[in-house]
């Protein structure tokens, strides 16, 4: 199984809708886990839009990525999801791949509830996209998104 990891630095919306599509969908493939920086709650822009889609993040605890590298994880896939947390990362120790997909913030939309929820669908839709094309790629050996992507 390869070993995923996607920080952003809350650990409160993209880290947390990235972690979950590959849970849902990757899972015969990927070990997966999310982390911040400085871990908050999940937003609950984040929790409504993604239990639109069958999962539930509503009793999802964030956590920090520091206590995982102090732990020692090890991970095949280091992917950073937001602007802010690309020159924080750490260097894991025996990390392969190193990922920058940023994403937009949910935490800047703005507008009527209805118009936050819809901007945050948006992002939802946007990190499913590219976790089922990392999925394909990776199940098809193409490793499309190392050339994109990779650091």
């Amino acid at each position: 199984m390869e070993k995923v990891l996607f920080i952003c630095v809350h650990n409160s919306a993209r880290s947390q809708m990235a972690e979950a599509y590959l849970k849902e969908l990757g899972s015969d493939v990927f070990e997966v886990e999310s982390a911040g920086f400085e871990p908050t709650e999940i937003n609950p822009l984040v929790i409504e839009v993604i239990k639109e889609e069958n999962i539930d993040l509503s009793d999802k605890p964030t956590q920090s990525v520091f206590d995982l590298y102090k732990q020692g994880r090890l991970y095949t896939y280091v992917i950073t999801v937001c602007e802010e947390s690309d020159g924080q990362c750490p260097v894991f120790p025996g990390m392969v791949h190193r990922l920058h997909i940023p994403f937009a913030d949910p935490a800047t939309v703005q507008g009527s509830h209805e118009e936050q929820l819809n901007q945050v669908r948006a992002i939802r839709d946007e990190i499913k996209k590219n976790i089922q094309l990392f999925i394909n790629g990776e199940k098809n050996g193409q490793h499309s998104f190392l050339e994109l992507y990779g650091k």
